[in-house]
């Protein structure tokens, strides 16, 4: 799928891929959500991160309109110790429930909506990413909304059939 190139349809996008992930996310049940599949990583710890990522999008531009240094993909981190990272999240949130978790993205993708719709053409998509590899805030935008909606409804779909075979 071609990444968006304007805010009309990144906003359509974002609000198609999340209804999708969220139509997904009903019918799980807490104790199938928490189940740990592949990499020792669950559904939880999928929504989890996909709605930290999304904050890091929100603190990479507040980094930027306070001038920079702006930390991607964030403080101290570099692309290459993102499995320890991401490890780490799971840690950090591994007490958070279910109901939270999904209302913690809910919310991330509230504000990231709210943002795109806010936004124009020029805002998203003629400026680039202060401390990115050349993207758009707009690309960043999808990166950090429909495309970890995407990648976490196909993982999510894997632990469902695995939890069916079970």
């Amino acid at each position: 799928m071609p990444a968006a190139t304007n805010q009309a349809d990144l906003l359509a996008v974002t609000q198609k891929d999340y209804a999708k992930l969220e139509k997904l996310l009903a019918d799980i049940p807490a104790d199938v959500a928490e189940r740990k599949f592949d990499d020792d990583t669950s559904i939880k710890d999928t929504i989890t991160h996909r709605a930290h990522w999304s904050g890091l999008f929100f603190k990479w531009l507040d980094q930027m309109a306070a001038g920079g240094p702006v930390h991607i993909p964030d403080q101290g981190v570099k692309w290459n110790q993102l499995k320890p990272y991401n490890a780490a999240l799971r840690e950090r949130y591994a007490d958070m429930s279910w109901d939270e978790a999904k209302a913690w993205l809910a919310e991330a993708h509230g504000k990231l909506v709210a943002y795109i719709d806010e936004g124009t053409d020029a805002s998203l998509y003629e400026q680039i990413m202060e401390g990115s590899n050349g993207w758009t805030i707009g690309r960043f935008a999808e990166a950090s909304g429909p495309s970890h909606y995407r990648s976490a409804a196909k993982f999510i779909r894997f632990c469902l059939r695995q939890a069916k075979a079970a």
